[in-house]
């Protein structure tokens, strides 16, 4: 059911962190593997050994960059988005700037990329989209809002083009992941009470690894995701099932 052989995947944002390993995961299952970030560097120090993976330098926020790629790649099977950032500030300190910035990365180009790419899905009648949503879609801290505004965007984006894709056997999903160790979440990491605190929070008591997320891209990539659509996959260690950092005695 995970076998993805034959089939063509188009990963944005795919040179480090979630997004790198989301795409060796694609290619080990046997897709095809076209991988595009803003930094050539990174994709060449990625993917430069394996055999067959096609790299193009992207800026995903170049709607005519986004509209060259899905042309050149009109039979993609499987396509994920990745690139997303945050600024932890209080909401009233925030810039028009910082909000825009935030938002335009986030959601805008997540909705432009599966505008450019969902047409030539719909015209074969198959296709996965997949996008990443954030446990901050459903729980918030103070300095993160604009953050979690974003990524509760995406996941009712998602679901909106999986209303209107799905009829047509595209089936669109997000993955909400908790705090996993990236570049996003270096600053985080680098203050141990916070890289401590933010540990115990989840039910596991750790960090995710950038691969964790790679078994849930596979899955809402293949047929064994085959009805699933317009859903939102937490993957975050059981951060949004229990309920605050103190257990009590039982």
């Amino acid at each position: 059911m995970f076998d993805l052989s034959g089939r063509l995947a188009v990963v944005i944002g795919g040179g480090r962190g979630i997004g790198r390993a989301a795409a060796e995961a694609l290619a080990d299952q046997g897709a095809k593997l076209v991988v595009a970030d803003q930094s050539l560097e990174l994709l060449t120090e990625a993917f430069g050994a394996r055999e067959g993976v096609v790299l193009r330098q992207l800026d995903v926020l170049d709607s005519g960059q986004l509209e060259a790629l899905a042309d050149e790649f009109p039979e993609t099977d499987i396509l994920l988005h990745c690139p997303a950032k945050g600024a932890r500030k209080a909401l009233v300190d925030l810039s028009m700037d910082e909000v825009e910035s935030v938002l335009r990365l986030n959601v805008t180009s997540l909705w432009d990329t599966i505008r450019c790419f969902a047409p030539a899905m719909v015209s074969r009648g198959r296709g996965s989209i997949i996008a990443f949503s954030s446990i901050r879609a459903s729980v918030v801290e103070p300095g993160q809002g604009i953050y979690a505004a974003s990524k509760g965007a995406v996941s009712q984006l998602v679901k909106g083009f999986a209303s209107e894709l799905s009829p047509s056997g595209v089936r669109v999903n997000a993955i909400a992941p908790g705090v996993v160790e990236t570049p996003l979440t270096s600053s985080l990491r680098s203050n141990e009470e916070w890289y401590r605190a933010y540990s115990e929070k989840s039910a596991l008591g750790r960090w995710a690894q950038p691969e964790e997320m790679a078994g849930a891209v596979v899955y809402l990539a293949s047929d064994a995701a085959s009805y699933v659509t317009g859903s939102v996959l937490s993957v975050d260690g059981g951060w949004t099932a229990i309920d605050g950092r103190y257990n009590p005695p039982i």
